[in-house]
């Protein structure tokens, strides 16, 4: 990224009267959201990373972020993805809690250009320690889509470079498949929520569900399942031996600036809002 384009970014993110910084596209302000991911320990989940969002708000109201995102001329696409890692980065000490991962979003077919994938990747990391974040701390999430291989093998071994690990996002959609994950390497796999909720549809789903996850351990990665909306998707994500949780069910994404829920979940409480304790271990 050139030193004009680095400048136009910064430019376009303002601080607020309480020191939350946010974006400016058009008629838009951008706003960080970070939704909580959890680890399961004993009969807890343990909130352990988060997922960046962008929340935007049109005229002083939130607005979908795809109708956002649908909004952006091509051209203006790659400004407008490096302007939102950017708010994230800065906005994370907004979290008030000291050592949760960060997962942030990565369109391999936005920075499709090496040279530009470079300078953007080396932008992110120069100044993290300023920001309370090292390079470990961060989970970068591809989605692939159509990407080619040559293209995502690149681009995966500029951030391991890095210090920064690699998920692979929508895992059970059609461009996430074992052939890539075995290309890959990535240190973690986010199952598809959609994809997960219908699968839970199913009587085996459970029987189903533990074959695949040994299969993705024993390629290296950790299994995130994200799309956790209902005690149903909550059991048969931890009866599969998944390593992480994600999903409204455990917490909804929050603004930078929100008071963060540091206590851990009962998985007894969750698997019971329906009336009936569910026992996970024996």
């Amino acid at each position: 990224m050139s030193f004009e384009r680095r400048r136009e970014v910064a430019d376009a993110i303002e601080v607020d009267e309480v020191g939350i910084e946010y974006g400016i596209h058009g008629e838009y302000r951008l706003r960080s959201a970070y939704q909580p991911i959890f680890a399961p320990q004993g009969r807890f989940l343990q909130p352990v990373a988060v997922e960046a969002l962008i929340e935007p708000h049109r005229a002083g109201r939130p607005v979908a972020p795809q109708v956002f995102f649908d909004s952006v001329a091509g051209p203006d696409r790659l400004f407008v993805e490096t302007m939102c890692r950017v708010l994230h980065l800065r906005n994370y000490r907004n979290i008030g809690v000291d050592g949760l991962d960060l997962f942030f979003n990565y369109n391999p077919l936005i920075n499709d250009h090496r040279g530009r994938a470079l300078a953007e990747i080396r932008l992110m990391t120069r100044h993290l320690g300023d920001l309370g974040l090292s390079p470990v701390m961060l989970v970068c999430e591809i989605t692939e889509q159509a990407a080619d291989d040559a293209l995502l093998t690149r681009l995966v071994r500029e951030f391991r470079r890095h210090g920064i690990r690699i998920a692979i996002d929508d895992f059970g959609t059609g461009h996430s498949t074992e052939q890539r994950v075995g290309m890959l390497s990535p240190d973690i796999v986010k199952i598809d929520g959609t994809w997960f909720g219908d699968f839970c549809r199913h009587a085996a789903a459970e029987r189903f569900f533990r074959p695949l996850v040994s299969t993705l351990h024993d390629r290296g990665a950790r299994v995130l399942v994200e799309g956790i909306e209902n005690a149903t998707h909550l059991r048969v994500a931890l009866d599969g031996g998944a390593d992480l949780l994600q999903g409204y069910y455990l917490a909804r994404p929050a603004l930078a600036g929100t008071v963060f829920e540091e206590e851990p979940l009962h998985t007894d409480i969750l698997l019971g809002r329906d009336g009936k304790v569910i026992p996970l271990f024996g």
